[in-house]
């Protein structure tokens, strides 16, 4: 039987349409989950502030948290390829880290609530790499992995954008920070049921991306290491924001009803950066990085040293370094890795990853109480460490 020409544009046409859709579902997902995680994230840091813990303690247990959030994923990561069942290991994360978050609004003191934190750091540990991992089987339909990793933060950035500024809101008209946690179980329940959703027309999403046969499956190729010595010193440099939340309350810089709207301008220029720099490395290749890298390196100075407006612009950028980071690892391993071991590869990376960030962390936040100059200085030194890293593996890439 011969398929006319008229015939052929439509059925090359269908599995792309079904792998936007599938990237488009699980955006919508995430949208919902990052106004829920996102939101208490923007408002944790004063929260912690009031409950009467230090600087030090917020940047131990916000980098405790990331340490969890990314150093389970190894286990997450691995079990996901070792039994193939993708979905109910993503479907577990989802539902501790939707449940952790309102539960927030029901502590007692500034422990339990950091706790909290990292359990739902935990949640996402467990979900992530096997969602990345099916998320990525769509990224050959839509010409590029680079473009279906950044349409997906957009997404989730959107939603972690509108989520502060919902908690700034309720912060405005009520001045209630437990409401505020506790209004979260809104969105919550909608990431969800939009999970539910996605299980049910998607059951096997790894049938949208081509077969494709790689030689090498009995390790991880150099180029990811060393990709991931240079992606740990980029982690370790950027503050989690809690910890400059804190600043701001401390240093009197921003009022504590407009910490949220910060965060969300952050929220808001990583999503768009995705976008843009998603498009760029499908067609330019990783170098886009080093340009990302030098230029987040401004952010410590801006948020730590300047008034309101250089804060602003200084988490704008932290936005934007973070975001585009997150979204291009993504991208990048799919490149390096095949999709047998694709799920093990994020949860190696990103467990690399979140060691450095906790560490990170942990080292600005205790200099956050000695020496504000020592934390900048930190920061710009561990950005800038990482380009020479980035360079020599944009160049075995191209």
């Amino acid at each position: 039987m011969r398929v006319s020409a008229g015939d052929a544009g439509p059925r090359m046409a269908e599995p792309r349409r079904r792998a936007l859709r599938f990237v488009l579902l699980v955006g919508a997902m995430s949208f919902f989950a990052d106004f829920t995680y996102e939101g208490a994230r923007g408002i944790a840091g004063p929260f912690l502030a009031i409950l009467g813990a230090s600087g030090a303690a917020v940047g131990v247990a916000t980098g405790l948290g990331e340490l969890a959030g990314y150093g389970l994923r190894l286990v997450s990561g691995h079990l996901a390829d070792a039994t193939r069942r993708f979905w109910p290991i993503t479907i577990a994360g989802y539902i501790v880290q939707m449940v952790a978050v309102p539960a927030i609004a029901l502590a007692g003191s500034w422990p339990v609530a950091a706790g909290l934190l990292v359990v739902e750091r935990v949640g996402k540990a467990t979900r992530n790499p096997p969602r990345d991992a099916m998320l990525s089987h769509a990224g050959q339909q839509l010409g590029g992995y680079g473009w279906a990793f950044g349409l997906h933060e957009a997404l989730d950035q959107a939603g972690a954008m509108i989520g502060p500024l919902a908690m700034a809101g309720v912060l405005a008209l009520r001045h209630q920070y437990r409401l505020a946690f506790a209004a979260l179980a809104i969105p919550a329940a909608a990431t969800l049921v939009i999970l539910v959703i996605a299980r049910v027309f998607y059951p096997r999403p790894e049938e949208l991306e081509p077969k494709v046969e790689h030689l090498d499956r009995h390790g991880l190729p150099r180029v990811f290491w060393i990709y991931l010595a240079g992606a740990a010193l980029v982690a370790a440099g950027f503050a989690d924001f809690p910890l400059i939340a804190f600043h701001f309350q401390k240093a009197g810089v921003v009022r504590t009803s407009i910490v949220p709207v910060f965060y969300a301008v952050a929220m808001g220029t990583g999503g768009a950066g995705s976008l843009v720099f998603g498009r760029m490395f499908d067609r330019r290749g990783l170098a886009i990085l080093i340009p990302v890298t030098l230029a987040s390196a401004a952010y410590a100075p801006l948020a730590f040293w300047g008034g309101t407006w250089a804060s602003l612009v200084g988490v704008a950028i932290w936005g934007i370094g973070s975001g585009v980071h997150e979204s291009i690892i993504a991208a990048a391993v799919a490149h390096m890795v095949g999709s047998e071991r694709r799920a093990s590869a994020y949860g190696i990376f990103t467990a690399g990853y979140g060691v450095f960030w906790f560490l990170g962390s942990a080292l600005l936040g205790v200099l956050y109480d000695v020496s504000i100059p020592a934390l900048v200085i930190s920061s710009i030194v561990l950005e800038l460490a990482a380009v020479p890293f980035l360079i020599v593996v944009s160049r075995k890439l191209r």
